[in-house]
């Protein structure tokens, strides 16, 4: 079983889809396979997820998830005439005029985009930046259908670059009808395990997004992903809506200052852990290793800086997808969160001043903790007290392991799941969480004997070892129970109806 804490979520692409390279970026430390929906079609989609289960299925005990990145309300320039040979050349000063008319051909007076709110959404004086912010524009004019702009800079760009407009509110549904599409038509039937929601603005977009999924996507996790003003300033109710955040960084660094993303970043991670909900950092972690064999101090820096700040997840993008060295780069990831997470260890031996600093978090305001906080909090003291290596957690939905994981213990969290999809959660997004799955009936102790012996299985201990387990039990009228205990770790069978962990 891997030593690393934090997941690693690894983009798809043809520098990694094959079963052989998979399997390494598995064995390296990929946690989690994302599928970026702003490229590709649901056939290609469909067969590289086909390879991906197929390389999970070569390591069972990895419960590689599956995530769909949607494509969502992105703003893009057109197509330029025929003359340009696929790219135009503009010099600062000059004017330049944007249309609303994406059937445009453009050139370099006039090209399109594809958002028809332009001229209403922006004033003379408001900036774009287009192909990541390597050409900025400032308007100076709005007309009916199009707006007028200067050129800020010298720069060559291609067709259908991206387009972002800081300080602006984008009137755009957070899914758009090809999102729609993708979900109903893809995520729903194909089980992916995650929907990373682009430019999620207000909790109603969440909303809008479990409507879309229905009742047979319920099962699906959100994860929202912050990328503008709008999804900052709304976080709290976003935050209280979904499953799990993203940090993308990429376009939240076009949107607001750059400057400020380092801020905002650490902010919403703190917030995440405080709310329990899984936060994943995204975006250019380790982007040189898409063309160089190592990456540079900086980026270690960065992947390491974002797990001190308590992040559960980190993310590559082209670094898997198209890079030269995909294995390498998930390898120096997981090595770089490794040594992250011994250094916050070396910081707090005992364990104690992350849990009772997120206790007394929870506790501002006069808020009552809930049973399950309150069972989960204690037994990650207790596991601390006594130096237990695992908490074991028999899980129906996953909600006991993430207020769990939520502390980011030294014990490794060890969840008995009777449904796949929710031990892939599980063991995709959730800091040092694993799982099983259960084929086995729950109750007269099956499930907690199976603990046992995965468990031993994979190293976490051995017969006679104290470990935590935290799961419910039903009264006479029904009503679930929270119960922690310490128990010993044991490979005796009892008979049926005689052991003492028959509830379990």
């Amino acid at each position: 079983m891997s030593d690393k804490q934090t997941k690693i979520f690894c983009t798809m692409g043809p520098a990694c889809w094959d079963v052989p390279t998979l399997l390494t970026l598995i064995d390296a430390g990929m946690n989690t396979a994302r599928f970026n929906f702003s490229h590709g079609d649901h056939k290609g989609h469909g067969a590289c997820l086909e390879r991906v289960r197929e390389a999970a299925a070569q390591r069972p005990q990895s419960n590689l998830a599956v995530l769909l990145d949607t494509k969502g309300p992105e703003i893009r320039t057109g197509f330029f005439k025929e003359t340009c040979g696929g790219k135009i050349h503009l010099k600062a000063g000059a004017t330049i005029e944007l249309t609303t008319d994406y059937d445009f051909k453009g050139d370099e007076t006039k090209i399109a985009c594809t958002y028809k709110s332009l001229p209403t959404s922006v004033a003379p004086g408001s900036t774009v930046l287009i192909a990541d912010g390597s050409l900025v524009l400032t308007v100076t004019k709005c007309l009916e259908s199009s707006v007028m702009c200067r050129v800020e800079n010298n720069q060559s760009i291609g067709e259908r670059k991206n387009m972002n407009l800081p300080n602006v509110k984008v009137d755009l549904p957070v899914l758009q009808p090809k999102d729609i599409d993708d979900l109903v038509n893809f995520a729903v039937p194909q089980g992916v395990d995650y929907i990373a929601a682009s430019f999620v603005q207000s909790a109603a977009d969440i909303k809008f997004i479990r409507d879309t999924l229905g009742p047979k996507g319920a099962g699906i996790k959100i994860i929202a992903k912050i990328e503008n003003q709008e999804g900052l300033d709304k976080f709290d109710e976003i935050l209280e809506a979904t499953d799990g955040v993203m940090v993308a960084r990429g376009d939240l660094g076009m949107e607001i200052p750059p400057e400020k993303v380092f801020r905002e970043q650490k902010l919403m991670i703190k917030k995440c852990r405080n709310a329990g909900k899984p936060c994943i950092v995204a975006t250019q972690m380790l982007e040189s290793m898409i063309s160089n064999p190592r990456p540079t101090r900086a980026e270690c820096s960065d992947v390491a800086n974002a797990v001190l700040d308590g992040a559960d997840c980190v993310m590559l993008s082209g670094e898997t997808a198209n890079g030269n060295f995909p294995k390498a780069a998930v390898e120096i990831m997981a090595r770089s969160c490794r040594e992250a997470e011994a250094m916050l260890r070396a910081s707090d031996p005992a364990g104690y001043d992350s849990i009772f600093l997120l206790m007394k978090e929870a506790k501002r305001g006069g808020r009552m903790l809930t049973h399950i906080e309150s069972a989960t909090s204690s037994a990650v003291k207790i596991a601390a007290d006594i130096g237990s290596k695992t908490i074991i957690v028999l899980s129906e939905t996953g909600e006991t392991a993430r207020l769990l994981a939520k502390f980011h213990p030294a014990a490794k969290i060890l969840s008995i799941c009777g449904n796949p999809a929710v031990a892939r959660q599980i063991e995709g997004y959730m800091c040092n969480a694993y799982s099983v799955h259960a084929t086995v009936e729950r109750g007269d102790g099956r499930w907690l004997r199976l603990a046992f012996q995965e468990g031993k299985k994979r190293g976490l201990f051995e017969d006679g070892d104290p470990v935590v387990c935290v799961h419910t039990m039903r009264n006479v009228d029904n009503l679930k129970q929270w119960t922690t205990r310490i128990l010993n770790v044991t490979s005796s069978v009892p008979a049926p109806g005689t052991s003492s962990i028959n509830d379990a």
